[in-house]
Parts: structure tokens; C-alpha cells; sequence
């Protein structure tokens, strides 16, 4: 019987590179349960709180926050990788695990004084979801938080975010890499 979370998430070792334990939240999302239980705790400590957008990070970000934004009323914004958006944008590059990459966001997609909760799959070493605080504040947004499924504590993610003064939910966490 699976009762939490982290029951529906496998783990894939040596994937994308040798050493790399991969946490697959696929599992999760292809549970009716799993995937119910995932959304309405990521929103519980936002409910009745003013969200005007919910900011999903390409790609898993992208059906958690679908999902979040419209439980919440809210609407949705994805961040995604540079090149992919349609219209004027601006960008950040940041460090990933195992890499570099630049994000970016439509120019126009938040106002001055929206209230934002950021949202994806996993939480490493905080540089994506550190990326898309930076754009969501250089438009002038206010971060309510960041919420995602999973936390890698030891890749320093959630230390890196709570310095900048972002609150962080996660519902469960891995050890290890």
C-alpha cells in the first residue's frame, strides 16, 4: 500500500550519468492518487493565501503547476529553456547538477506586485529554481514560495533558497545524490 508521496517516486540509478541516483516522479504522476495526493499537498500551505500566478519550471514543473494554478485560481506561467518561448523574453543562466543552462520567461508574464509560488519536480542544487526566482523578482513579483515534490538536502538547494529568503516546501526528501 503506498500512503505517502514517496512511495509512488522510483529511483533510477545511473541516470543521466554514472552516480546519479534519478529520482522519476513519472511513477507519481501516473497514479490518480499519487498524482492527487502530490498537488493538494504542494498547495495546502498556500490555500487562502493570494497567489496570483503559479510559476512552473520546464518540464515537470509544468503539470504540477498547471494543476496547482487551477486549484488555487490562479493563473499559470511556465519558465522554460532559452529558445522555447514565442515572445520577447528575458533570461538567466544558472548551474544545474551536472551542467549549465539558461531559462527564460515572457517580458510581460508577471506584474509588479504579483504574489508568485514557484513550482517543479525536484530540488537539487537550487539553480534552477534560484533562475527562476531571479526573473519572477526582476519583473517586480513577490515570491510567496517555492514548493516542490522532492528535496536532495545534500546537493544545498533549499540553503541556497532560504538565503534569498524564499520559503521552501518540499514533501519529502532524498538522501544522497
Amino acid at each position: 500500500m503506498k500512503n505517502t508521496v514517496r512511495d509512488y517516486i522510483r529511483t533510477i540509478a545511473d541516470f543521466p550519468h554514472e552516480g546519479i541516483l534519478f529520482r522519476d516522479v513519472t511513477t507519481l504522476f501516473a497514479d490518480p492518487r499519487g498524482f492527487r495526493m502530490a498537488v493538494d499537498q504542494l498547495l495546502t500551505p498556500y490555500a487562502g493565501s493570494r497567489i496570483d500566478k503559479v510559476v512552473g519550471i520546464e518540464a515537470r514543473g509544468f503539470i504540477l503547476g498547471g494543476a496547482i494554478a487551477h486549484q488555487l485560481c490562479a493563473g499559470f506561467v511556465p519558465i522554460r529553456k532559452q529558445g522555447k518561448l514565442p515572445g520577447a523574453t528575458i533570461s538567466q543562466a544558472y548551474r544545474l547538477e551536472y551542467g549549465e543552462a539558461v531559462v527564460e520567461l515572457h517580458e510581460d508574464a508577471l506584474e509588479p506586485g504579483d504574489k508568485v509560488l514557484i513550482v517543479d519536480d525536484l530540488l537539487a542544487t537550487g539553480g534552477t529554481a534560484g533562475a527562476a526566482v531571479e526573473l519572477a523578482e526582476r519583473l517586480g513579483a513577490e515570491i510567496v514560495g517555492c514548493a516542490f515534490v522532492v528535496d536532495l538536502p545534500d546537493l544545498g538547494g533549499r540553503a541556497l533558497l532560504e538565503k534569498l529568503a524564499i520559503k521552501v516546501h518540499a514533501l519529502c526528501a532524498f538522501e544522497g545524490v
